[in-house]
C-alpha cells in the first residue's frame, strides 16, 4: 500500500511491488505485530482521553539524516504500530537530537516536546528537545496550539535544523510543546509529529518542512510518497520518500488525482463501492482527503453502516434508524417502487420538511426556545434515518432482493451505525472461557501501566532530589 504527493497539485496512489533505485531518500518504516493486551490498553487510553481522530489513528517513521544533493529521493524508514501508528526518525539540532514522528498529511506543522514541558505525564514517557543543546538553534518564543480532535497540545515556536534521512533542513521553525494535557499522547509510539499538508492550515502560518526542502533545493523533484508493508509479520514497516519514488515499492501504471481545494491533500472521489456495487451515497461525486496520521476511515454515516455490515464490525445502534424502518419502511419501499424521486421520499412521508431539509431543520432549531429543542434534534435525526433507509432500499430494490430481504438487511445496517464517537470494532479475538477472564486482562494492563507510570516519576523525582542535593 503506498500513496504519493505530488507537490505540485496531484495525489498519486500507487498499488504494490517493483525493481530497486538505491538514488531515492528513504526513511524506513518498522513493524510490530499486534499485542491483544496492548491493543486493550489502547482502547482503556481511547475511553479516557481519545487516542483522536488524527492522533489515534495515524503515525509513522524511522531514519537517520544529512544532507545529498545526488540524491533522487531521501528515504525515512517507518515502524508499524499495531497496524495503526506508522513512525519514524528525524533529527532536530545541532548535533542531532532523534525523535520518532507521524508524517502526517492531515496537519502542517512540526512539533516535539520541550524540555519545559513539566506537568504533562505524557512528556515523561517521549524524548524532549534541549534547546541549550542545540549550537543552531534559535529563539522564536511565539506561543503555539494544535487541536487534534479529543487531543490537543500547546506551547512555543523556536527554529533549528531538521534531519530526515540524508536531508538536513535549515532553520525550520517548529513547535516546543510545554503541555500534553490528558492521556491521549500518553499511550503513543511517537514522539511528536511532523505535518505534511500545506501551508494554508498551518497554524502561526509556519513553513512546513517539506515546502523548505523544495526551496532550498535539497530534493529534485517536488514530490514526497509513502509505502506502507501490509505483509502481517514483516519487521519493515515501510518507508517515506522525499522528492521521488521507490520502484521497489509498486507495479503498474499510477492513478493521477487532481488536488481539488489545498490544505489538506483533498481530491473528487467519484463512488464508494462495497463488493463491486455503489453505496449510492457518493454516486453524484463528493469530495474527500488523504490522511497519512489516522488508520480511521471518516464518512457519512450510512455509507460507515454498510462498510460494518459488510466486515462484520459491531456498532451502537441507532434507535432513530430502528423507528423508522419498523414504523415507515413498507410506506418508504413502496414509494421507491412507484418511481418517486428518492429526494422527496421523506418529505412525502413527513419526516423532512422538504428537499435539503435537515440544514432547515438544523436553523429553525437553531432559533427555538431551550424548550423545544429536544423535539428539533430528534425530528432532525428522524430524518437523516430516513434519507439512510432510502439509500439502502433503493440498492436493494435495484438487485431485486425481496421486501422481508430489504427490511431485514435494513435493521442489520441500523445496528451496525457507528456510536456518537463514530467507533466501530472488529473482535479480532474471542474469549472462550468465563467472563471473569476478559475483566481479569483489563485489570492486569491497567496495573502494568500505573506500575510503568510510577516507576518514570519515581525515577524523575529521584534525579531531580540528586540535582537539588548537589546544588
Amino acid at each position: 500500500m503506498a500513496f504519493i504527493a505530488y507537490i505540485g497539485l496531484a495525489l498519486l496512489v500507487l498499488t504494490s511491488v517493483c525493481a530497486a533505485n538505491d538514488c531515492l531518500a528513504r526513511i524506513e518504516l518498522k513493524k510490530k505485530g499486534l499485542d491483544q493486551k496492548t491493543l486493550q490498553a489502547a482502547r482503556i487510553v481511547a475511553r479516557e482521553g481519545g487516542l483522536s481522530n488524527e492522533v489515534n489513528r495515524k503515525y509513522g517513521l524511522r531514519g537517520g539524516l544529512s544532507y545529498s544533493e545526488s540524491a533522487r529521493g531521501e528515504y525515512v524508514p517507518l515502524k508499524n504500530y499495531l497496524d495503526a501508528q506508522y513512525y519514524g526518525e528525524i533529527g532536530l539540532g545541532t548535533p542531532p537530537q532523534k525523535f520518532t514522528v507521524i508524517f502526517d498529511t492531515g496537519s502542517s506543522n512540526l512539533w516535539v516536546p520541550s524540555t519545559k514541558c513539566y506537568l504533562s505525564i505524557a512528556c515523561y514517557f517521549h524524548s524532549k528537545y534541549k534547546a541549550s543543546q542545540s549550537s543552531s538553534y534559535c529563539v522564536n518564543g511565539k506561543p503555539f496550539n494544535i487541536q487534534y480532535g479529543s487531543g490537543s497540545v500547546s506551547g512555543y515556536l523556536g527554529q533549528d535544523h531538521v534531519t530526515a534521512g540524508d536531508l538536513v533542513v535549515k532553520d525550520q521553525v517548529f513547535a516546543e510543546v510545554t503541555q500534553e494535557p490528558g492521556l491521549t499522547f500518553l499511550a503513543a509510539k511517537f514522539d511528536g509529529i511532523l505535518g505534511l499538508g500545506f501551508q494554508k492550515i498551518s497554524v502561526g502560518n509556519v513553513v512546513p518542512v517539506w515546502y523548505n526542502m523544495v526551496n532550498q533545493g535539497l530534493i529534485k523533484e517536488p514530490v514526497f510518497s509513502f509505502w506502507m508493508n501490509r505483509k502481517v509479520g514483516d519487521e519493515e514497516g515501510g518507508e517515506i520518500v522525499f522528492g521521488g519514488v521507490d520502484p521497489n515499492h509498486f507495479k503498474g501504471k499510477h492513478t493521477y488525482v487532481p488536488v481539488t481545494r489545498e490544505g489538506y491533500w483533498q481530491f473528487n472521489m467519484g463512488d464508494f463501492l462495497i463488493g463491486g456495487q455503489s453505496t449510492g451515497f457518493c454516486s453524484g461525486g463528493c469530495a474527500a482527503i488523504v490522511d497519512s496520521g489516522t488508520s480511521l476511515l471518516a464518512g457519512p454515516s450510512g455509507i460507515v453502516a454498510q462498510i460494518n455490515e459488510a466486515i462484520g464490525a459491531s456498532g451502537l445502534a441507532s434507535q432513530e434508524c430502528k423507528s423508522v424502518v419498523s414504523q415507515y419502511g413498507d410506506l418508504i419501499m413502496e414509494l421507491l417502487m412507484a418511481q418517486t424521486n428518492p429526494q422527496k421520499v421523506c418529505s412525502q412521508i413527513g419526516l423532512c420538511l422538504s428537499d435539503g431539509t435537515r440544514d432547515v431543520g438544523m436553523r429553525i432549531a437553531s432559533v427555538l426556545e431551550k424548550g423545544n429543542e429536544a423535539t428539533s434534534t430528534s425530528s432532525s435525526g428522524m430524518c437523516a434515518a430516513c434519507e439512510m433507509a432510502v439509500v439502502w432500499a433503493k440498492n436493494q430494490i435495484a438487485r431485486n432482493a425481496s421486501k422481508d430481504q430489504i427490511m431485514t438487511y435494513l435493521n442489520q445496517l441500523c445496528d451496525r451505525l457507528p456510536n456518537p464517537n463514530g467507533q466501530a470494532a472488529v473482535d479480532c479475538k474471542t474469549y472462550q472461557a468465563c467472563p471473569l477472564c476478559h475483566l481479569q486482562s483489563v485489570i492486569e494492563v491497567l496495573i502494568s501501566l500505573l506500575i510503568s507510570i510510577f516507576l518514570k516519576l519515581a525515577r524523575v523525582l529521584q534525579l531531580n532530589a540528586l540535582v537539588v542535593s548537589w546544588d
